[in-house]
C-alpha cells in the first residue's frame, strides 16, 4: 500500500487548498477517538456537547471565511445506523461553519456507481482516498495527483452533488423517521 498521510500533515491539506474541498462520505460508522465519549453520550440520549467538535468547526469558519468552498455528500441508508444518525445531529454545526452537506440515498449511489469508499477531492486537483482499520478506526489518505484518477473522482462527487439533498430538505422528508 501507498504510504498514508495522516495527523497534521493531512490536516495541511486544508490549510492548503486554495478553492474547494469536496468529500464524498459512504461509511455507516467512523471510528474517531475523539467522538468515541460524545457517540456514547448520543446513544444514551445525552447531550454530546461541542468540545471534541470546536477544533474541527474553527479550521472550517477559518477556510471558508476567506472564500473557499468546503462540500460533503454523505450516502445515507434508511433508516440511517447510529452513528450516521449522530452526524444528522452535528450537521447543523457544520452548516453554520461554513460547509455545505448534501443527503444521498444508498440506493441512488450504487445507481449513479458511486464507488463505495470516502474520499477527498482538493481543488479538482488532488485526490486523498480514505483508509480505515478495525473498528472503522480512520488511518490516513493516500494522495493521488494522477490525471485519470483525479477526473474519475470528479465525475463521481459531481454525480453525487447533482442528486443529494440539502440537509434541509433531507430533515424535512425524514425527520419523523430520525
Amino acid at each position: 500500500m501507498p504510504e498514508l498521510v495522516s495527523g497534521q500533515a493531512f490536516l495541511r491539506l486544508f490549510r492548503e487548498f486554495r478553492h474547494a474541498a469536496f468529500r464524498l462520505e459512504v461509511r455507516t460508522s467512523y471510528g474517531i477517538p475523539d467522538e468515541d465519549e460524545p457517540y456514547r453520550r448520543f446513544l444514551a440520549g445525552e447531550d454530546p456537547g461541542l468540545d471534541w467538535f470546536v477544533p474541527w468547526l474553527d479550521l472550517m469558519r477559518e477556510e471558508t471565511g476567506t472564500g473557499k468552498r468546503v462540500e460533503r455528500v454523505r450516502v445515507i441508508d434508511s433508516p440511517p445506523s447510529d452513528y450516521l444518525r449522530f452526524e444528522l445531529w452535528g450537521t447543523p454545526h457544520n452548516l453554520a461553519a461554513g460547509e455545505d452537506i448534501r443527503f444521498l440515498a444508498r440506493e441512488q449511489a450504487e445507481a449513479a456507481g458511486l464507488p463505495d469508499y470516502d474520499y477527498w477531492l482538493f481543488d479538482t486537483r488532488i485526490v486523498a482516498r480514505l483508509h480505515f482499520g478495525e473498528h472503522d478506526r480512520f488511518l490516513g489518505v493516500v494522495l493521488s495527483d494522477d490525471p485519470e484518477d483525479v477526473l474519475r473522482h470528479v465525475q463521481w462527487g459531481e454525480a453525487a452533488w447533482h442528486h443529494a439533498a440539502t440537509f434541509e430538505d433531507y430533515h424535512k422528508e425524514h425527520a419523523p423517521s430520525l
